[in-house]
């Protein structure tokens, strides 16, 4: 990986950690040092979601809409109910009940449908969380629920930072944070959904490749996949990266080796779990496709979809107008965002994610309109956009990334929660 020139505003005291400083022994000061260095980031996170999510909150109260729903469907008495409904209500469901994995039939259900929805569908790390939190607070599981998303969104703003800081600088760093609380699909960050905490654990884990701290980066992947069947992309990535540096021996063979086989212990141990409960080891995959209605095509979904859309016609799974028309001009710019990743020639472990990431979301049957929430993880495509809005000063950023905080609080966030299916 070549380095990214630095900018005038780079200045060597903004550095990330202050890596020619000595160690510091003081936990005040070590502290203090972590302010230091990821304040910035956070804050222009926070401060951006912040915007984004009380324009979401409006528009739903402008609207009136959520009122006239199923609470478990995008309704609820409250604006903020519609945060725990669709998947926040099966997060709830685990959290609250557990599991109990089976495999029933519905009699003369249509294709796609010819099984019962379970809650095993949904990995145990988010609501084991929410049950955790809740039993340990005053809070009940809503309040737990969106109290880990929140904090999980921080510490995502703060693992992005960390990763483009080591390419190009503090301050694409916190760009980069910001536009990730303005992406396509944020509006999920800040509810009762497990998007803010994979993106955490995936940020982190490609910082401690790029580090090379191995048996970190593979704990991490491990935990992650316990998270979301998507940690499949990341388990891959630090597998790559790991046999990599294991052809090169610049790590020794221990730590890369430790890294590649903890890493898919997570994902493989709940998936293994389901099918052993079920009795069919292929039960996960069996209730995803023939309950949900999601499964690898090799893209022949999405290619239905983009078609139709630009064909302004409806004739495909789960269509919702303007989050489809969304979806399309996001599947459309990809192209340009990769090419542009790439020509920064990112650490191995970046690409191999985020284009692992990408074909997973485009390859599979699913909602299209939740295209936006599914490339949520996919963080590297915003480290050239990073890049190339470091040179603006501050108040255009300024200008820039709150118009789109504003704005998101409709794309983001309204649209695929009441106007299609998040």
């Amino acid at each position: 990986m070549s380095a990214i020139p630095a900018v005038e505003s780079d200045l060597p005291e903004q550095r990330s950690g202050g890596s020619t400083a000595a160690p510091a022994t003081d936990w005040r000061e070590r502290a203090r040092e972590l302010v230091l260095r990821f304040g910035p980031a956070v804050w222009c996170y926070a401060v951006l979601k912040l915007v984004g999510f009380t324009v979401f909150m409006k528009l739903l109260s402008f609207s009136g809409d959520y009122l006239k729903k199923h609470p478990r469907f995008g309704g609820g008495a409250n604006p903020w109910d519609v945060l725990a409904s669709w998947d926040g209500w099966w997060y709830q469901q685990v959290a609250q009940f557990g599991y109990h994995p089976a495999l029933v039939p519905v009699p003369g259900g249509s294709p796609g449908f010819t099984i019962e929805q379970n809650s095993a569908a949904f990995f145990p790390l988010y609501p084991g969380l929410m049950r955790l939190v809740s039993e340990i607070s005053p809070f009940g599981l809503y309040g737990a629920g969106m109290l880990v998303s929140v904090v999980a969104s921080l510490f995502a703003a703060a693992g992005i930072y960390a990763v483009v800081d080591k390419m190009a600088g503090p301050r694409a760093g916190v760009i980069a944070a910001g536009l990730w609380a303005i992406a396509p699909g944020s509006g999920a960050e800040w509810a009762i959904y497990s998007d803010s905490l994979f993106v955490a654990l995936a940020s982190w884990a490609c910082y401690f490749v790029m580090t090379k701290q191995w048996v970190a980066a593979g704990v991490i992947t491990l935990i992650a996949g316990l998270n979301r069947p998507t940690s499949a992309a990341l388990i891959g990535a630090v597998g790559l990266a790991a046999l990599v540096e294991l052809y090169r021996r610049d790590s020794g063979v221990a730590r890369p080796l430790t890294a590649m086989l903890l890493a898919p212990l997570g994902l493989l141990g709940y998936v293994g779990w389901v099918g052993w409960r079920m009795g069919d080891w292929g039960g996960y995959f069996t209730l995803q496709r023939d309950a949900w209605l999601h499964y690898f095509d090799w893209g022949k979904g999405t290619w239905y979809a983009v078609r139709s859309v630009l064909l302004g016609r409806n004739d495909y799974p789960f269509a919702y107008h303007t989050s489809d028309m969304l979806a399309t001009l996001l599947v459309l710019s990809l192209p340009v965002l990769i090419v542009l990743l790439i020509r920064l020639r990112p650490p191995l472990v970046l690409t191999a994610y985020t284009l692992a990431t990408i074909v997973s979301v485009l390859g599979s049957l699913g909602i299209f309109g939740n295209t936006s929430r599914y490339l949520l993880p996919a963080f590297p495509l915003l480290i050239a956009l990073a890049v190339a809005m470091r040179r603006l000063s501050w108040p255009v950023l300024a200008g820039v990334l709150g118009t789109g905080a504003v704005a998101s609080g409709w794309y983001a966030g309204y649209v695929i929660f009441e106007l299609g299916i998040p």
